[in-house]
């Protein structure tokens, strides 16, 4: 009988140690790596907890995975990016995240702070690490990107000749913005005070006690942003655009409270009513920014030059932003352990 010398036998156990565990060499924990540098089971966890706390229903199945794999692609992204500051010595500082995590604390008591963290799924920690993440981010594309942008009198010159026509307004335009209370205990606030009116009268309290620091000489955006019950406008000082003449006369109320306005003042509280039952649902106050005259924008109005600058300015940064993280993917060593482990199961 063939018997197998003994350095033969350590070589094939050898052997099939190690491709019995070749799928799990990197460890249980470990869902990916970019050039080396794990990313953890943990971390993509927490973020997935962060993501779907606020669901009506918890992701389940392919929709669970799908997350758990878009958020992976995100960290991976961002450990590229961290990876490219090093080189760059770009890491924001203790002292950069320290002011910036204070700006966020700021409209929050202590006790309302931690309930954000808690309800979020996060620690402040975990917080302070998403902070340094995102200014150095920041700082990095700044440098590499934004800074390198340059949009001349030529281009914008091109751009509106191109355009001529979407600088003739047909009729006249009002930029306008609004703080709105409403009496639905059951919707959503999003503003910096987490204050939401309960009821009707509760909603009539508000909307004076807003009125009356508006009187008092209170920023409107500032105000909007820490009471303002509206959630597509609060968060940005209650800006609503540039609405035309038309759109407002489908509500004549407000069309007659704001043709009235002189740019910078502000109406009295007008009632927020329900189209079919015709139903007090709140209440509104609103400032007229600036009122634009129908007729062509020549190319010498500063607002027109602005305006294309940045529209071009924009695209431009959108670009190169894509393609310096694709060129960034193309340099990088990156091991997604998970989306591979994915791909095993299926039948």
């Amino acid at each position: 009988m063939f018997r197998a010398s003994p350095l033969l036998l350590s070589i094939l156990i050898l052997h099939l140690s190690l491709s019995g565990c070749r799928s799990s060499e990197h460890g249980a924990d470990v869902l990916a790596k970019v050039n080396g540098r794990p990313l953890s089971r943990a971390e993509v966890d927490k973020y997935y907890e962060n993501q779907s706390a606020s669901a009506p229903q918890k992701p389940s199945g392919e929709q669970a995975q799908s997350l758990r794999l878009n958020i992976l692609k995100q960290l991976i992204d961002q450990e590229i990016m961290m990876q490219r500051a090093e080189k760059l010595g770009l890491l924001a500082t203790d002292e950069e995240v320290d002011r910036k995590l204070n700006e966020l604390k700021a409209p929050y008591t202590k006790e309302q702070f931690d309930q954000k963290l808690k309800d979020s799924h996060m620690s402040l920690d975990d917080l302070k690490r998403d902070v340094r993440r995102n200014l150095t981010i920041d700082k990095v594309l700044n440098k590499e990107i934004t800074s390198k942008i340059n949009v001349s009198d030529k281009e914008i010159a091109d751009f509106y000749n191109t355009n001529k026509a979407q600088f003739n307004l047909i009729e006249p335009r009002y930029h306008l913005a609004q703080i709105v209370v409403t009496a639905q205990p059951a919707q959503q606030v999003s503003n910096l005070k987490n204050d939401k009116a309960q009821n009707d009268a509760d909603a009539q309290k508000k909307i004076q006690m807003i009125e009356n620091r508006l009187e008092s000489g209170d920023d409107f955006a500032q105000v909007a942003m820490n009471y303002s019950e509206q959630p597509d406008t609060a968060g940005n000082g209650g800006d609503m655009g540039m609405i035309s003449e038309s759109q407002l006369r489908t509500n004549p109320e407000i069309y007659t409270a704001v043709s009235k306005l002189k740019p910078g003042e502000v109406s009295h509280p007008l009632p927020m009513v329900e189209p079919n039952s015709k139903r007090a649902i709140g209440y509104s106050i609103i400032r007229l920014i600036s009122k634009e005259p129908a007729g062509q924008r020549e190319l010498n109005d500063p607002r027109v030059q602005q305006f294309i600058r940045e529209q071009l300015r924009d695209s431009r940064e959108q670009l190169l932003k894509a393609a310096y993280y694709d060129v960034l993917h193309n340099e990088a060593k990156i091991q997604n352990y998970y989306a591979a482990d994915l791909l095993k199961n299926v039948q």
